[in-house]
């Protein structure tokens, strides 16, 4: 594999819980995937440059974000973008997994956070849908 980090796209209005998000899946989710870099933006308009610029591995989208929230903006992404990277969207309850399902998301983080499963679930989602193009 590369020696380059992967790059983990971060959106929220909210700093803090970017902050939350990248602490709970630390910088090494797993041993295999090797170092993770985070790419923080604040706004939809930042999340659609850095997408359309490309190089993202993955992206981590809050769903309570404002004024666009996560789960919209998912389904925009996976619509829009040709190849789109996964997308994980974090939610603040469990019975908001069902709208993570339908804005296509590829997997579902739900806060609080537990940081033994947020990157279990970010590794997983690295292994089957980035790593085998990675290694080609």
């Amino acid at each position: 594999m590369s020696t380059a980090a992967l790059k983990i796209l971060v959106f929220s209005h909210r700093p803090e819980v970017r902050e939350t998000i990248i602490t709970a899946i630390g910088r090494r989710p797993a041993a295999d995937i090797g170092r993770v870099a985070y790419v923080e933006v604040g706004t939809v308009s930042e999340v659609l440059m850095e997408m359309d610029a490309g190089g993202i591995d993955l992206a981590i989208l809050d769903g309570e974000a404002q004024p666009t929230g996560g789960i919209g903006l998912c389904r925009q992404l996976k619509n829009e973008i040709t190849d789109c990277p996964p997308v994980v969207i974090a939610v603040r309850r469990k019975d908001d997994r069902w709208l993570a399902t339908w804005s296509q998301a590829d997997a579902v983080l739900v806060h609080p956070l537990d940081p033994l499963t947020a990157a279990e679930t970010v590794a997983d989602v690295l292994r089957t849908k980035v790593l085998p193009l990675v290694r080609g």
